[in-house]
């Protein structure tokens, strides 16, 4: 039994509260900058719905600003609880392994000022999480959940010319987290086989359940009213790319795949435009213009526009204006941009790497690359935008694949998770 480690009854088979760990990103962060993305989407609509299913969350995550309010209640049943670690600054992720020792001792503090038990289950997401949920999982005597959303290991062997290894600290802290949490969420089959090849994760251990979309508000509308909202001619051949302008994600790559593509049809040079919407994260901070610079230099800045994160309306028009979204990411544990593109009924052009020939079927709602090369892009993306009949086809079947993933399929999954780790024999026993 590890050190520290409550001991207690543990007969509960549903959790009434969950104590949801997100250190480094708020799920009340705008996705696209910084270091919100996907994640945040992840932890604020999967806790909305267990919400909806009788599970309250309480969110713990660490405070950027002295005006942020202790406690936001985002619906009835899910809490975001800013906690105090470090100064009120967005700090690198490189600097938050110092605040974790502060951030561990207030998210203790919360459960304390309640009767013992307030919490049922600890599910953390992201490593630096699993480093708090693995002391407040002992402490309280209750099962440990994660969700890695990305992997070091993985990362580390797709690494973007020029961006930065992850560092040892992360590999250690991902293998301890591995080690003792007692359900490992992953989102596709790939991340569930990389858990168990790279990091030793027992079989048991293991539960895949895919993030979702809101089918919603990404749904099929009128492209030509959403080109009209955003300024984007009617005749436009628009290629877009959405996220974090940062190596990882690779939005150079659709850069250089614009000047190939061009060689194979001069003729779209008058209509091309091709969107970036995303802001610099990571290692793309410390070089902001790096990509205006790109498309100068490649002799096309006159065909891309740049733009700031879009809340989700806007970002929905975004992929209705679209003919083709790109994902060209060197890894990607899933891919929501994809998800979201199709359920709005554009096809997606994406490289074939981790989680992505999950999210997109090839050949049916989009087409994936096994290349880095920009030829190898532009040859896909001459296909959608030159065959209409293909792109047509891939179309429709877009919005179907994407049916397949919503957050209350995503909400049951946890919950069945949940339900598993306390329910485990072995748990009765140690705690």
């Amino acid at each position: 039994m590890p050190v520290g480690r409550a001991v207690v009854p543990f007969s509960r088979s549903r959790p009434r509260r969950v104590a949801t760990l997100s250190v480094h990103t708020s799920p009340l962060d705008q996705p696209g900058t910084g270091d919100a993305g996907g994640m945040n989407v992840y932890v604020l609509e999967a806790s909305r719905r267990l919400a909806e299913l009788g599970v309250a969350v309480d969110v713990f995550t660490r405070a950027t600003s002295s005006a942020l309010p202790p406690v936001v209640e985002v619906t009835p049943g899910v809490l975001v609880r800013h906690v105090v670690a470090g100064p009120y600054e967005g700090l690198a992720k490189a600097d938050l392994p110092a605040q974790l020792c502060a951030f561990s001792a207030e998210v203790l503090r919360v459960e304390a000022q309640h009767e013992a038990g307030h919490y049922d289950l600890v599910h953390s997401h992201y490593w630096l999480s699993g480093e708090v949920g693995r002391v407040a999982a002992a402490r309280w005597g209750v099962p440990l959940v994660h969700s890695a959303h990305t992997l070091a290991k993985v990362k580390n062997a797709a690494l973007a010319d020029g961006d930065t290894p992850e560092p040892l600290g992360r590999l250690v802290g991902e293998d301890r987290t591995v080690a003792e949490a007692d359900r490992l969420v992953a989102s596709t089959p790939d991340e569930a086989r990389q858990l168990r090849e790279l990091y030793g994760a027992r079989e048991d251990q293991v539960v895949t359940v895919p993030p979702g979309v809101d089918l919603e508000l990404f749904r099929l509308a009128d492209a030509s009213a959403a080109r009209t909202r955003l300024g984007v001619p009617p005749d436009a051949v628009v290629l877009l790319f959405v996220g974090r302008i940062q190596p990882l994600k690779a939005p150079d790559l659709l850069l250089r795949a614009v000047p190939p593509l061009l060689e194979r049809v001069p003729e779209l040079r008058r209509r091309l435009r091709v969107l970036v919407v995303g802001g610099p994260s990571g290692t793309g901070l410390d070089r902001p213009e790096a990509l205006h610079t790109l498309a100068a230099s490649l002799g096309i800045a006159d065909l891309v526009r740049f733009e700031p994160p879009a809340a989700p309306d806007r970002l929905a028009d975004f992929y209705r204006a679209a003919d083709v979204t790109v994902v060209p990411s060197h890894s990607e544990s899933f891919g929501l941009v994809a998800i979201e593109s199709q359920a709005c009924g554009t096809p997606v052009v994406a490289a074939a790497v981790g989680g992505l020939p999950t999210a997109v079927r090839d050949g049916v709602s989009g087409l994936l690359v096994d290349s880095r090369a920009p030829e190898a892009f532009a040859a896909a993306l001459e296909r959608v935008v030159t065959e209409p009949g293909l792109r047509a086809r891939l179309s429709r079947n877009a919005r179907a694949h994407a049916e397949r993933f919503s957050w209350e399929r995503t909400a049951d999954g946890l919950l069945a998770a949940y339900r598993e780790a306390l329910v485990r024999p072995e748990l009765a026993v140690a705690r």
